[in-house]
């Protein structure tokens, strides 16, 4: 992963294949100490609006845990778009912090660094067992048959933000269950001068996100069942085509989002300027920018016939953020600590309706403050039509390769230029050949 994560992935430059065989954390000294018990450093995602924001949110716990354990943390806001490039280096030099906040998708290759606490049975009895977090949330921490690299901190869906008022002046009764009728529903917005869908273009995670949906939309998978790229292929192609022909074909996403990439379409859905926009849990964000919740409707993503569900049907990625353990950590007590006081139940509630997120903790997603009309929806997307993203070490690779495809897909579009099935599968080719050979 976004939205209240922020989810603008930079390009990796940086092999992730010379990151599992580099000097990472832990294999520099063999495993974790406790050589200073007394403070621990925290990489924090930016999940606010603004860095600003995530401090005001965060210092206070983090202030609360130093009463709890006498134990400092150093907190550090890391934006989206240098967090996993930042991490890539913390694991080849072991020079990094004690725990840091990962995004989910993520966590599969970060696992293939060996540079992670891995959370067997042993360490999950620290923080309170296993069995308190929901399987879903569960499916996104690392590699099947493997012990969890991370663990579950903040749980997300997309879900389709829709202005009211601007539906209500075009004639719009109801939110688009398809892309048929959201694109129906677009000529009516058009017709009354307005925007119909925000998208983030430049973004190669968003761009990952929705085309990954697209494909199982599509009967598709961006790899093979033992783990091969397999990015041409019929399903992936019409699907990518069809979301970025949104904008290139179907005239829904304006042209200038193809350069949008730091939450401006969040921005234009918050002024008024947009009807409608995809995205992760965004209430929070929306809020901070002046919008008040009675303005807008939260709805499922359409999907291309019928109703979400599994399948077919797919209608999000498992959004979300786990939070990791560095193994050469020199507090490794003090870290296996911190992860249990942030995934208490009263910590995953604090968090969790700070950012409009829903707490992949089970008692704490049962509360009734996530009991609201819009988390209903997100926390039914999560346990009913929401996939995991691949969950392979090559994943990284993968969201640079072909959310920067799209990306140029969209630049494409653009410019006027023609986007066709054989300049999408070319473009796929492309990323193909970037990622590692098996």
């Amino acid at each position: 992963m976004r939205s209240i994560r922020a989810a603008a992935v930079g390009a990796v430059t940086m092999s992730l294949a010379l990151a599992a065989t580099a000097c990472g954390g832990g294999s520099s000294t063999g495993g974790g100490s406790n050589d200073s018990p007394k403070t621990l450093t925290y990489w924090a995602s930016n999940q606010g609006a603004s860095i600003a924001i995530d401090k005001k949110v965060l210092q206070p716990e983090l202030d609360k845990f130093k009463k709890q354990t006498g134990i400092t943390v150093k907190l550090e806001v890391v934006p989206w778009s240098d967090l996993l490039n930042r991490i890539l280096t913390a694991t080849t030099s072991g020079q990094g912090p004690d725990v840091l906040n990962i995004g989910n998708t993520w966590s599969a290759s970060l696992q293939a660094t060996g540079a992670f606490l891995p959370w067997n049975a042993a360490n999950f009895a620290k923080i309170g067992g296993k069995d308190r977090f929901v399987d879903s949330a569960l499916g996104s921490t690392g590699a099947v048959g493997k012990d969890p690299a991370a663990v579950p901190l903040y749980s997300m869906a997309y879900a389709l933000y829709y202005n009211k008022q601007i539906f209500a002046d075009a004639g719009i009764a109801q939110p688009p269950a398809t892309w048929a009728e959201l694109l129906a529903d677009g000529k009516k917005i058009q017709a009354k001068g307005k925007q119909v869908l925000g998208a983030e273009g430049a973004n190669v995670s968003e761009n990952i996100h929705h085309t990954f949906v697209f494909a199982k939309q599509h009967g598709a998978d961006f790899f093979t069942a033992d783990g091969k790229a397999d990015f041409t292929n019929d399903g992936v192609v019409s699907a990518v085509k069809q979301y970025v022909d949104l904008m290139a074909k179907d005239k829904v996403i304006p042209v200038g989002n193809a350069e949008y990439a730091q939450n401006q379409s969040v921005s234009d859905f918050a002024k008024g300027k947009t009807a409608m926009l995809m995205w992760q849990s965004a209430s929070a964000n929306l809020k901070s920018q002046g919008m008040s919740d009675s303005s807008y409707g939260i709805a499922p993503i359409p999907v291309q016939s019928g109703t979400p569900g599994t399948g077919a049907q797919v209608n999000s990625m498992v959004a979300g953020i786990n939070l990791a353990v560095f193994k050469n950590t020199n507090n490794l007590d003090g870290s296996t600590k911190f992860v249990k006081f942030m995934t208490s139940d009263a910590e995953q509630k604090i968090l969790n309706t700070a950012y409009s997120s829903i707490p992949p903790v089970k008692a704490a997603q049962e509360d009734t403050a996530f009991n609201t009309p819009a988390n209903s929806v997100l926390k039914n997307t999560l346990a009913t039509s929401a996939a995991a993203l691949p969950q392979v070490a090559d994943e990284s690779q993968f969201e640079t390769a072909v959310g920067t495809a799209v990306k140029n897909l969209f630049a494409d579009a653009a410019a006027g230029r023609a986007v066709t099935t054989a300049s999408v599968k070319a473009e796929l080719e492309k990323a193909q050949q970037q990622m590692p050979a098996k």
